[in-house]
Order: C-alpha cells, then sequence, then structure tokens
C-alpha cells in the first residue's frame, strides 16, 4: 500500500511537500495547471523519486443531457489523460457528477460517459477511478456510483470525509461492504456534520476503525487530502491512517 498526498493545482506545492510520502497527486486542466504545458524536467525534479497520480479537472460534469457536449468533455478528459500519462502519472481521479443526478434515466448516460472516459485512461495508460462526491449538489449519489462502477467495470477512488458527509459513518460501512472490492484508491481527511471538511485525521467524526474493518487486506492508493500546509499535521495524519490500516508508513 502506497501513502501519498493531495496537493492541489500548485507544482510549488508540489516541490514543497514532505519527501516521506510515496506519491503526489496533482490536480490538472484549465487555467491554472495544463498537462502538455509542464516542464517534463521540473515534474521530474519535483516528485524526487515520488510516483504521480493527478485528479482530473473538479468543476467539469461527466454527464450532460447534449450529445455534442458530452463528446467534447470526453475529447479533453481524453487529451489530459494522454499528456498524464506522457509524465508518468499511475492514476487519474475523476469526480462522479451530472447535470441531473435525480433523473433515473439520465443514469444510463452518465454510466457511458464514465465507460468512455475510462477507456481513454486506459489507452493512455492511465488508471481512471471514480470519485464520490454525492454530498455535493451534483454529485451522484453513492448508491448510483456503485451501480455504475459496476456496470462499467470503472475503479473507485472512495473519498471517506464525502461519503461521511453525505450519510454518516453507516453510508460508509455500507458502500464499502457492497463495493469495496473496486475500491482502488482512498481520500482521506476528517470531517464534522457542522460542515467542517477536509480536517486532520482524527479532529473529526470519521470512524476511521469501520473503514479498515471493511478494507481488511486492501492494497491500493491512500492520498491524504487535509487542506493544511503544516508538514506535522499531515505526517500526523499519515501515521494515523497506517496505523488504523495495519501498515508502515
Amino acid at each position: 500500500m502506497d501513502i501519498g498526498l493531495t496537493v492541489g493545482d500548485d507544482l510549488d506545492r508540489l516541490e514543497a511537500s514532505p519527501s516521506r510520502f510515496d506519491f503526489c497527486e496533482l490536480g490538472v486542466g484549465e487555467p491554472t495547471l495544463v498537462p502538455g504545458a509542464i516542464d517534463p524536467e521540473r515534474m521530474e525534479r519535483a516528485l524526487d523519486g515520488r510516483d504521480l497520480l493527478v485528479h482530473l479537472p473538479y468543476g467539469q460534469r461527466l454527464a450532460t443531457y447534449v450529445p455534442e457536449v458530452n463528446d467534447a468533455i470526453v475529447d479533453y478528459q481524453r487529451r489530459l489523460l494522454n499528456d498524464a500519462g506522457e509524465l508518468g502519472a499511475e492514476k487519474a481521479v475523476l469526480h462522479a457528477t451530472s447535470v441531473d443526478r435525480d433523473d433515473v434515466e439520465f443514469r444510463e448516460v452518465a454510466a457511458e460517459q464514465l465507460r468512455r472516459i475510462a477507456d481513454a485512461g486506459r489507452e493512455a495508460g492511465v488508471e481512471v477511478v471514480v470519485e464520490n462526491v454525492g454530498h455535493q449538489h451534483a454529485g451522484l449519489q453513492l448508491s448510483v456510483l456503485g451501480e455504475i462502477a459496476q456496470e462499467t467495470d470503472t475503479p473507485i477512488c472512495f473519498d471517506v470525509g464525502h461519503a461521511y458527509m453525505e450519510a454518516g459513518n453507516k453510508a460508509i460501512t455500507r458502500f464499502l461492504r457492497a463495493h469495496g472490492d473496486r475500491v482502488s484508491h482512498l481520500h482521506c481527511h476528517d470531517v464534522r456534520r457542522r460542515g467542517d471538511t477536509h480536517l486532520p485525521v482524527g479532529a473529526g467524526e470519521v470512524e476511521y476503525e469501520a473503514v479498515a474493518a471493511e478494507l481488511d487486506g486492501f492494497d491500493g492508493t491512500v492520498a491524504l487530502e487535509v487542506f493544511t500546509d503544516d508538514d506535522a499535521l499531515l505526517v500526523d495524519s499519515a501515521e494515523r491512517v497506517a496505523d488504523v490500516l495495519g501498515v508502515d508508513f
């Protein structure tokens, strides 16, 4: 199991992040950080031996009602995935969002979009992992995400804090019990129901012991998504997650 760190769309932050982590997860996309415009030599220096994962554009919808727009979304993500593959990225996180998450028939469109983007990732040598963002207005609900990930044979990025914000610790257990075998990547942070998110692990209300119980033997990647530049807090969160999952860090 590898434990890494999300660094947003900021190469400077990537360069300054603790070398103790196995990988960095870098946000890519217009207008801030276009993979094709990144100097590969600078990227190599910034990673300093660590692996690279990327997060595809945070605000880009997965699916719309307009076929031409959907085609353009896939083409855009394909370009980013090809560029990310050239930089050596191993995985790419994709938000599961749509223009209407409550339209049951529209779920077929979302599933087809996911299939197309995951296939583009395979062609680029990058594993696309679809992330749960059901706590957001446009995010597909956990139950829907599980269904379309299963249908399209797409690995999952399970964001523990997002799942808690959507439906509490019981939802975390239910989802992992049903779809834990499809989870390839974890986003770990802590949250509170009052709205505080991306806190250091241990500062909120997520029951990580339940996560560990449902992911016994997990051998994927784990990214700390704690919004702080305090290296001590980042390392402490990583140590807490490693401890509960029964691995060294």
